[in-house]
């Protein structure tokens, strides 16, 4: 089989570009009209033109309105629950949060982030055994989660950048929402105390989050302090995975900005 060179094929495009025909550029440089074809197509889906492709605006890279509310809880989803994938067939990368069957409220909120997010793009689940994997394409993905990169989120670095720290400020409820709905929970504690002679039991109820990521655990805190809920750290063995908000003041809060998983 033949192989062209790349300054054939940037020739090609550039006459391609003036408008000329496949036919007629094929001709010119002696090379198959299928060849020219597939350039053109590899060049228009590189710069997002190919035909019927919507133009769907980007926030970040077109100056789009953003839904901050639903941005924030998207935002914490996908640091739990979440990972951005591009297979070799897709054109697009797509944004995956996985939701648990047992919380259909959470994944209904999931979708509803999701559409806010990217109002011009399909939110799609795709079943799988005890879940839903949530999506949404867009080539604009890494633009709104510039997160994402190779390997595990507890074995790399995950910082805010300074346009998405300012909505966290703006909106830190949601944000903390969204990682209680992915890595954490609202369980009932309970203890017993001695009271008049007679043990007594006690239940209260607690938050935890649980997540590996150093820097994913500190976002959380950090939103904690924004909306002054007390917290503390538990310790699994030596790690430090588990977040704890138990003060009845501070779950109060929490009851009325997160609440359990429905």
């Amino acid at each position: 089989m033949h192989t062209h060179g790349t300054d054939v094929r940037d020739r090609a495009l550039a006459l391609l570009h003036t408008g000329a025909r496949n036919a007629d550029v094929a001709r010119n440089l002696g090379i198959p009209v299928g060849t020219v074809g597939y350039w053109l197509h590899r060049d228009r889906a590189r710069r997002g033109t190919l035909p019927g492709t919507p133009d769907r605006p980007c926030p970040r890279c077109d100056g789009r309105p953003l839904d901050d509310t639903a941005y924030a809880y998207l935002l914490g989803l996908y640091l739990g629950d979440g990972h951005i994938v591009r297979y070799s067939g897709h054109r697009v990368p797509s944004l995956v949060i996985t939701c648990a069957d047992a919380w259909p409220g959470l994944m209904r909120d999931c979708r509803r982030a999701m559409s806010a997010v990217f109002p011009h793009n399909k939110v799609c689940s795709v079943a799988r055994t005890g879940c839903h994997n949530v999506k949404v394409y867009s080539r604009h993905l890494p633009c709104l989660f510039p997160q994402h990169g190779p390997g595990k989120k507890h074995k790399r670095r995950i910082a805010a950048e300074p346009w998405q720290q300012e909505i966290l400020d703006r909106r830190p409820w949601p944000f903390i929402r969204g990682l209680i709905h992915s890595d954490g929970c609202r369980i009932t504690n309970w203890t017993t105390r001695l009271v008049a002679g007679r043990r007594k039991r006690y239940e209260y109820p607690r938050y935890f989050f649980s997540n590996k990521s150093d820097d994913i655990r500190k976002l959380f805190t950090d939103a904690l302090d924004r909306v002054g809920v007390e917290w503390s750290t538990l310790a699994r063995g030596s790690d430090p995975f588990n977040v704890s908000v138990a003060r009845r003041a501070s779950v109060a809060l929490m009851d009325a900005h997160v609440g359990p998983k429905y």
